[in-house]
């Protein structure tokens, strides 16, 4: 088991140890260990991926994992990594996010044996809690001095942070003590920012439980760019692993865009393939990274891992159908990943000259007008032929599957539209 500790290490999945050798030694054999996920949106993102494949990583290796989704500490809302207080979420807005988080987290992991797996909701122990339990059973364990120290809340401190929010760690705290006590879980996993929360945990069990009680944590690193900016955004915001957020096109495309520095990096923190694997793609991408070996293998791994193998494929045939300009033999589902919905519509028989306008990729007409006398305007793989442009209409028969319009400026600028 110790192997498993060096591979995630290797991997620059581990920032933290609350104590390594102890980690070590817990993980000599089977241990139960847990992560929390925060139903503050109605999907997960790429960022919680890393975690779930933290959790996929350590059942594999033999450990039973649990995946508790914050349904009761959604409620209140985590501080961690927040600049200022989160607004509370309705009851009804909670309960659909935490369902949405449940059926997510069931694609990844093994929940067909307890043994293996368990899936739970913090709501189920916390949600009956009285103020006067929480108080008396947990609030008298932490001195407001320690409650201060800690970075998620002193980083609020001169922002202000309502008691609901200071309080959180109580609650985090809480769900370790519940599953060491009812589950037998000695360790908990979570992101970095969450080290307060997870050594307020430690904390608890040692005060309740006798400071030989045996428990542990670890954090994984926040996995940044090599430009230094946030990972998992891209120009339209934060990647999702709801395919109807993100579609796998979208997310391949973040991948196969990714700098050659990041590309390998990804390749250990989000794939499952070897080391003696990824070394050897570092080795081929390195002889012409201009064929970007590295980020297509990246980004067929983690779109086969988060949307299945069928999904990938067709991701990378849009892919290389949209860098060819070939886009005729593309199928109809193919094409409407392209789309987000709010792309403009284009009325039949308007003229090339007035649909180049509509669709933003010139300006004015007279910008238009430029583009097609160049030749460089062409229309579902089509050239618009530069000296007949000017009758040039728009019509149904130009459509893909009859109302697909993907115009192209050039070799890499896309346009997309709809025909009414």
């Amino acid at each position: 088991m110790s192997q498993l500790i060096d591979e995630l290490n290797w991997r620059g999945l581990i920032e933290q140890y609350s104590d390594e050798e102890k980690v070590r030694k817990l993980m000599e054999k089977p241990q139960t260990i847990y992560c929390g996920f925060d139903p503050s949106a109605s999907s997960m993102h790429l960022g919680n991926f890393v975690m779930i494949s933290l959790l996929m990583r350590l059942q594999k290796a033999g450990h039973r994992i649990i995946a508790l989704v914050g349904g009761a500490t959604g409620m209140i809302g985590d501080p961690s990594g927040k600049s200022k207080e989160r607004n509370l979420q309705t009851k009804e807005t909670l309960k659909a996010n935490t369902e949405a988080i449940r059926h997510q987290l069931e694609r990844f992991l093994d929940l067909s044996d307890p043994n293996k797996g368990i899936l739970l909701n913090n709501y189920d122990w916390l949600g009956s809690l009285t103020v006067l339990d929480f108080l008396r059973d947990y609030g008298k364990y932490f001195p407001i001095n320690y409650m201060l120290s800690k970075e998620i809340v002193a980083s609020r401190l001169e922002a202000g942070i309502s008691f609901t929010e200071f309080a959180y760690q109580i609650l985090q705290s809480a769900d370790f003590l519940h599953l060491y006590d009812t589950y037998g879980c000695h360790i908990q996993i979570g992101g970095n920012d969450q080290w307060g929360n997870l050594t307020s945990g430690l904390e608890l069990i040692r005060k309740t439980r006798g400071e030989e009680a045996e428990c542990a944590a670890m954090t994984a690193k926040l996995i940044t760019r090599a430009d230094g900016k946030k990972f998992g955004k891209s120009e339209d915001g934060a990647l999702f692993l709801d395919p109807a957020l993100t579609s796998p096109y979208k997310l391949y495309q973040y991948f196969i865009n990714c700098a050659d520095e990041d590309a390998i990096r990804y390749l250990k923190v989000f794939t499952f393939l070897s080391k003696e694997e990824i070394d050897a793609v570092a080795e081929e991408h390195a002889k012409d990274p201009s064929k970007r070996l590295a980020q297509k293998v990246l980004g067929k791994e983690v779109v086969s891992l988060i949307h299945g193998k069928e999904e990938a494929d067709d991701a990378i045939t849009l892919s290389e159908a949209l860098f060819s300009g070939d886009v005729t033999h593309l199928n109809e589902k193919q094409i409407d990943e392209l789309y987000s919905g709010d792309e403009p519509v284009i009325t039949p028989n308007t003229s090339i000259l007035d649909s180049v306008v509509a669709i933003h990729m010139a300006q004015s007409k007279t910008q238009a007008k430029t583009l097609l006398s160049q030749g460089s305007v062409t229309l579902n793989g089509q050239r618009i032929d530069p000296s007949t442009w000017d009758s040039y209409l728009v019509t149904k028969d130009c459509a893909l599957h009859g109302k697909y319009l993907i115009f192209r400026k050039g070799k890499k600028n896309y346009f997309l539209a709809k025909l009414a």
